[in-house]
């Protein structure tokens, strides 16, 4: 409920920012200004409960406003940028002005006005092309090519899945349609990289339910994202997973075997994961032999780090979206090693996946979702 409550107070900020910049600078009359402020008033109490979904509020009420409300943020995000970059012209124009003893406050005014709504319909337009992309993910196709891969395991095929965040605004249809992808690609093993969900097991476990469905016969196996940890308890949600016929690792490893060959997948928790979560590789590598051949799940890429030190010949992330709408993505370098696709970290091989879903708002923009379908060869 705090976080709830965090977010109104913050929307309710941004809708004053908005009014003054997009209404009182450009001198709009009060009449569409007091339509403009309802709008954004609703809008805001549909965002707050689009954050609530899941956690507080029960989806199968709130999906639908919260998805409005969530992907008004979006275009507020774009509002913001806009509108920024409009006040630089102004400045830039009154210095000008200044310099030469004239008067700028007509010319800032139609800037103003014709910056402010070309922002406005640029923001719509890029965030409905958002939605579109984010609806739904594609099948990527990635070859890794992997020295220490035993010659029995040469061409499996792993579907990585990550980032779904079934709860607010997207729902079972949205996990159904992920499910669908993934088997019809017959992948030899399935990867579930974290934050499959935003909300509680009371509230969004359903949705999950079509995971079930995956069909690998290797194996499905699954980690912890953040998120997961995010409304209460998470190894809550780890133990729901079980339920639905796959294997969470839980800073373990597990053996999968190809003829007379086998290799281990070792699976840890978020590297945010509080206590008694916390992500222990030290564990998971136990006893293992220094020349076994090891693939590593783990949700941020920044985990990579650690499994350098340890020999991991392959790790396989999530987490950055790819920064999900540009130009967000630039940010993701101040806390990731790598945006997305392949990398490599010291000794380890890292392919990071942009996710098959979206966090907040339903958008992607520059940014879309994807299931990757990796292919292991030796090298």
């Amino acid at each position: 409920m705090s976080r709830v409550l965090f977010v109104g107070v913050f929307l309710l900020l941004l809708t004053l920012f908005l009014h003054w910049r997009f209404l009182s600078v450009t001198e709009t009359s009060t009449r569409l200004k007091r339509s403009a402020d309802v709008l954004m008033v609703l809008l805001g109490l549909c965002a707050v409960i689009g954050f609530g979904s899941g956690v507080v509020f029960d989806p199968s009420w709130a999906r639908g406003p919260g998805f409005v409300g969530l992907t008004w943020l979006a275009v507020v995000l774009y509002l913001f940028l806009g509108t920024v970059l409009v006040g630089l012209v102004c400045t830039v124009v009154r210095l000008v002005f200044a310099v030469r003893h004239r008067d700028s406050a007509g010319v800032r005014l139609r800037v103003s006005r014709v910056g402010s709504a070309m922002v406005a319909v640029l923001s719509v337009v890029a965030v409905g092309y958002g939605l579109f992309e984010a609806a739904t993910p594609r099948v990527t196709d990635t070859a890794v090519s992997l020295s220490g891969l035993p010659a029995e395991f040469d061409g499996l095929r792993v579907a990585l899945v990550s980032d779904i965040h079934a709860g607010p605004s997207r729902g079972a249809g949205f996990v159904r349609k992920v499910v669908d992808s993934v088997n019809a690609q017959n992948p030899d093993v399935v990867l579930l990289d974290g934050d499959l969900i935003d909300g509680t097991v009371d509230l969004v476990g359903a949705d999950l339910d079509p995971l079930r469905e995956l069909q690998a016969p290797l194996g499905v196996f699954a980690v912890s994202g953040n998120h997961e940890f995010y409304a209460g308890d998470g190894g809550e949600w780890l133990d729901f997973w079980s339920t639905l016929g796959i294997d969470v690792l839980r800073n373990e490893r597990t053996t999968i075997t190809r003829g007379d060959a086998s290799i281990d997948i070792a699976g840890i928790n978020d590297a945010t994961a509080p206590a008694p979560y916390e992500p222990d590789l030290t564990s998971a590598l136990d006893g293992i032999a220094p020349d076994r051949f090891v693939l590593l799940m783990a949700h941020q890429p920044k985990q990579a780090l650690e499994a350098s030190d340890f020999g991991v010949d392959i790790q396989v992330s999530g987490h950055t979206h790819a920064g999900q709408i540009w130009p967000l993505r630039y940010l993701v370098p101040l806390q990731q090693p790598s945006i997305e696709g392949l990398d490599t970290i010291g000794n380890t091989t890292l392919y990071t996946t942009r996710g098959a879903g979206a966090w907040g708002p339903p958008v992607r923009v520059a940014a879309p979702p994807e299931i990757s379908m990796l292919e292991l060869t030796r090298g």
